[in-house]
């Protein structure tokens, strides 16, 4: 099965439609970290089909339990789950965050090839970054710890906005170590096509 073909069932799996513009945006993009990948290893990934399974298709999963004007993706890496998310929600402004310069510098080609328009890169770290317009929703897959990713984020994240956490294994120890006036609104089990592992989305709430 070609990556089209598995994007096209995968889409389908996870019950979202998009036209067919954007699923080849969606090729092209991993086109570019496959290219990129030769140099500055974006991902431990090489392989185009299982790129879209374990990047593509892991991002998209989430896209329907999310509604958001403004939407941070902190550690963003290889613009995961940031860029597929922009892709599917073109009506969404999106900023990719991640201190690593070798990594902004592929975000900011990344959203200049793809015709990103309302996608934005930043390259600072994210606890000494401060915004005057700010997000509601923060969304991460790449924090380890869900205290963490709540106690470095939540300045940027407006009042009654969402922290959403992509996750494996349901992780009851770190929703306990939740910071004060945080609080777990829903766990959300999460199938992806192609991947065996369990995923959790994790949506947390401030007051």
């Amino acid at each position: 099965m070609t990556a089209a073909d598995q994007l096209k069932v995968g889409l389908a799996a996870i019950g979202l439609d998009l036209d067919l513009n954007t699923q080849q945006r969606l090729l092209d993009y991993i086109g570019l970290i496959e290219k990129w990948n030769r140099v500055y290893n974006l991902t431990a990934i090489r392989e185009p089909e299982k790129m879209v399974s374990h990047h593509l298709l892991d991002s998209l999963v989430v896209a329907k339990h999310l509604s958001a004007k403004r939407l941070l993706d902190v550690g963003s890496g290889a613009g995961l789950p940031g860029i597929p998310l922009a892709l599917a929600n073109q009506n969404m402004h999106v900023t990719l965050l991640d201190a690593n310069h070798k990594k902004s510098a592929f975000l900011t080609q990344a959203v200049i090839e793809l015709g990103l328009k309302d996608v934005e890169v930043c390259g600072e770290r994210v606890e000494s970054w401060h915004i005057r317009n700010k997000f509601d929703v923060i969304i991460s897959r790449a924090f380890s710890d869900l205290g963490e990713f709540v106690r470095m984020t939540r300045h940027l994240l407006v009042p009654g906005g969402i922290f959403a956490a992509m996750k494996g294994v349901y992780p009851y120890e770190e929703m306990e170590r939740l910071p004060e006036g945080c609080e777990v609104q829903r766990v959300l089990p999460l199938a992806v096509p192609g991947l065996d592992g369990a995923r959790h989305l994790v949506l947390i709430g401030q007051g």
